[in-house]
């Protein structure tokens, strides 16, 4: 190792202070500035204390002095070793918590879902108000937490509500605190969630369901950067990025005069519009196969193999519970699957019946809405492949015959289409 510059990182550096060619406090120095977490104790002889103090306050981890004996060197290694492995860990955690909501773990290859990403990654980095919109089940919370952890606020706190949840004499202590004795019960002064959320984000969900005389208070409050608590006086500055979320209309809700036009306008300054699972069905096998390892990591077990048969029905099904009806089908047929692998049969009756009206009534009518003439295209594209490699038991030679393309050409497909090519090559 070269005192001038330290081309390795290392865990632990053992070093005295003095020292023939460079002092102790040099290299100390220079492992400091290769890697800032590295664990350095300094070696010094006795009545040169103050030196090895000098060197704890430019960040070594301890010193030990001359003489000393073997037990207490390894005692003093072992704290140290033992440090290093907790900051390691720390920083690992700190890791995967930002990075289990950034933009990449948002699932989705189709065009509506790139929009909707895309749209996120600018959104992120601003400091601007954000409306999530999308029937219940398409992911609002998990938008809304992606924009937070994407964006400069990623270090602060993520403080999310259920405005349909809270009771309605509640909801006004919830969101601004109270000061002890505000109410029957208010035995403690309580910040709120406004307050807690303060450096991070607050996200509302179900904002439409706030009642008239809070969306008053809501927009003062974002207004003037400011709460005061239930029964207080003395108004608190905050710092807090607002998301918001609605299944509601709410621009229909203003128009009926249940939601207050200029909240909705300071709410909305950017729109993020969740299309419904049955608008991107191309989505559907690489969700089913997320949502499965998920569910297999939750419980410590392999994660069960779906059928193509399986796959097709479920992306014919209408989901009108989106992507939560889809987990929650899942996790059914991973609790009641007999076989090594999720087949059509153990999925709800409902489901196939459903998928198969759907499937039908696609193949012969363009709907009143209109239709996604590529998702269409690619989910008849893909039927056709499933069909082709269950005829053939998944000889794909064979497959590629039946559809009359090369077999360079099917192998080509299949990754675009989400099927998972099989173990052998045929």
């Amino acid at each position: 190792m070269s005192v001038r510059g330290v081309r390795q990182r290392f865990d632990l550096v053992i070093t005295d202070l003095l020292m023939d060619r460079g002092g102790g406090l040099e290299v100390l120095s220079a492992v400091k500035a290769a890697d800032p977490s590295a664990e350095v104790i300094v070696i010094t002889a006795f009545g040169t204390t103050e030196t090895a103090v000098e060197a704890i306050k430019r960040g070594a981890r301890d010193y030990i002095t001359k003489p000393f004996g073997v037990d207490e060197f390894l005692i003093v290694v072992g704290q140290a070793l033992e440090h290093r492995k907790l900051v390691r860990e720390n920083m690992e955690l700190r890791a995967r918590v930002r990075g289990e909501f950034t933009f990449a773990d948002i699932i989705g290859r189709s065009a509506a879902m790139r929009r909707v990403i895309d749209l996120c990654r600018k959104v992120a980095d601003s400091g601007a108000s954000v409306l999530v919109t999308g029937e219940s089940g398409t992911g609002k919370e998990l938008i809304a937490r992606a924009i937070h952890h994407g964006g400069p606020r990623a270090a602060g706190p993520f403080v999310a509500v259920n405005c349909g949840a809270l009771p309605e004499p509640l909801m006004e202590s919830e969101l601004f605190g109270h000061v002890k004795g505000a109410f029957t019960g208010a035995t403690d002064d309580k910040p709120g969630l406004f307050r807690a959320a303060e450096g991070g984000t607050l996200f509302l969900d179900e904002v439409g369901e706030l009642p008239l005389t809070l969306q008053v208070k809501l927009l003062r409050a974002l207004n003037d950067r400011s709460v005061r608590p239930v029964g207080g006086e003395e108004e608190h500055q905050v710092d807090v990025r607002l998301v918001s979320a609605s299944n509601r209309d709410l621009a229909e809700a203003v128009d009926q005069g249940a939601f207050r036009s200029d909240l909705y306008y300071r709410l909305n300054v950017i729109q993020v519009a969740l299309p419904p699972l049955r608008e991107r069905r191309e989505d559907i096998p690489l969700l089913a196969l997320a949502l499965l390892a998920r569910l297999a990591a939750e419980t410590g077990s392999r994660a069960r193999p779906i059928s193509q048969a399986a796959l097709r029905i479920l992306v014919d099904h209408h989901w009108p519970g989106n992507v939560r009806e889809l987990a929650n089908v899942l996790e059914r047929a991973v609790t009641l699957a007999d076989g090594e692998r999720i087949e059509a049969r153990d999925l709800p009756a409902e489901i196939a019946v459903a998928g198969r009206r759907v499937g039908e009534r696609s193949a012969i009518d363009l709907p009143g809405d209109g239709i996604d003439l590529e998702a269409a295209l690619a989910g008849v594209e893909r039927n056709l492949v499933e069909q082709a490699l269950e005829r053939t038991g998944g000889n794909r030679t064979a497959a590629a015959e039946l559809l009359g393309i090369t077999f360079r050409s099917l192998r080509y497909r299949l990754p675009k289409l989400g099927i998972e090519p099989g173990d052998e090559e045929k």
